[in-house]
């Protein structure tokens, strides 16, 4: 699961495991970002669920609305959607990211 670091976000790799669906897997990884900063855009061959466990974060999916969460709410992003997260918030903020993913592809991919 490791994957590239980029600076003021760090992802913390929590855990993999296959599923009773053949050729899936579930994913878990707690993402800290820093006041001011977003994440290049990207997507995940399979669906993303967030918790934000604390801060207040901006998700930019596609061309829909920008969605604001704080500490204790929750998100869904489908598989292949191109988004963007942003630390809109005075401090810290870390989301708990689960994948549910085709097994054996990358979990984040760069948006080209």
């Amino acid at each position: 699961m490791a994957q590239s670091q980029q600076s003021g976000v760090k992802r913390t790799d929590l855990q993999q495991h296959d599923l009773g669906v053949p050729g899936h897997e579930v994913a878990q990884a707690r993402v800290d970002i820093d006041p001011g900063i977003q994440s290049p855009k990207h997507r995940h061959p399979g669906d993303e669920i967030v918790y934000v466990i604390e801060g207040v974060l901006e998700y930019q999916v596609e061309s829909n609305p920008p969605v604001t969460l704080k500490a204790g709410e929750v998100f869904f992003i489908p598989a292949e959607a191109l988004h963007a997260v942003k630390n809109i918030g005075g401090g810290g903020a870390a989301e708990l990211a689960t994948y549910v993913a085709e097994k054996g592809k990358p979990l984040v991919v760069p948006a080209t």
